[in-house]
């Protein structure tokens, strides 16, 4: 029986304090990845990869991301995570808000990475705060910053303000727990090739046998535009 190689799933978590609720995300954004994709290649019957979740801490890296800014040698930790993010199959990418944007220090580790090599890899990407009023960072900062990288980025994003923490939502916001499950959901199906959005429904009357679009012919209309 042949070995398969792995599936990996990495999350950058950008957070600076400890504990870190800008890790914590990243670590249930995996964990929602994680448990998706399992079930749906128990489901499929198809694939039987095991999966592998890693997140890095930026904050660890701080030094060694500022030497390399200014002397462009990484060390060897670095080379490590940078090249960790660059071949795994699934991206998550986490970072507080900092000014109504991404961190320094997330912008800064981004910036070493060559922009052609997360070219197609699926990212979700999230971010956390203290006030809801600086949700819009993940559409004005996070992902044209993955869209030049030439990233795919999954339809849900997700933020976590303070009072997200602990709540299940009302009638008309979904809670971060379901939004959590969304995003991992739609990661772990760009991973397998399958379809961009998580969600699962019937079919209608009115959806015709092209109704899914596999995510390689999606990204292949991304590059057509």
């Amino acid at each position: 029986m042949f070995a398969t190689t792995p599936l990996c799933v990495v999350a950058v978590s950008a957070g600076l304090s400890q504990p870190s609720s800008t890790r914590l995300l990243a670590d249930r954004l995996a964990a929602a990845t994680r448990e998706r994709l399992t079930a749906e290649q128990d489901r499929t019957g198809r694939d039987d990869r095991d999966v592998e979740v890693r997140v890095i801490e930026l904050r660890d890296l701080a030094v060694d991301i500022a030497n390399h800014l200014v002397s462009g040698f990484p060390s060897a930790g670095l080379r490590e995570a940078i090249d960790a993010v660059t071949e795994a199959d699934g991206l998550i990418a986490v970072t507080p808000v900092f000014t109504a944007s991404y961190s320094g220090l997330f912008k800064s580790f981004f910036d070493l990475i060559d922009h052609t090599a997360l070219t197609g890899k699926p990212v979700v990407i999230a971010a956390t705060g203290g006030t809801a009023r600086h949700s819009l960072v993940l559409e004005h900062a996070l992902r044209p910053l993955f869209a030049y990288l030439r990233a795919v980025t999954v339809p849900t994003s997700v933020y976590a303000a303070s009072e997200d923490w602990g709540s299940s939502g009302d009638e008309y916001t979904e809670g971060l727990p379901s939004r959590i499950r969304r995003a991992g959901g739609e990661l772990a199906s760009a991973v397998l090739g399958r379809t961009v959005s998580g969600a699962s429904r019937a079919l209608g009357l009115d959806d015709g046998e092209d109704a899914v679009v596999p995510f390689e012919q999606q990204l292949a209309d991304l590059r057509l535009d």
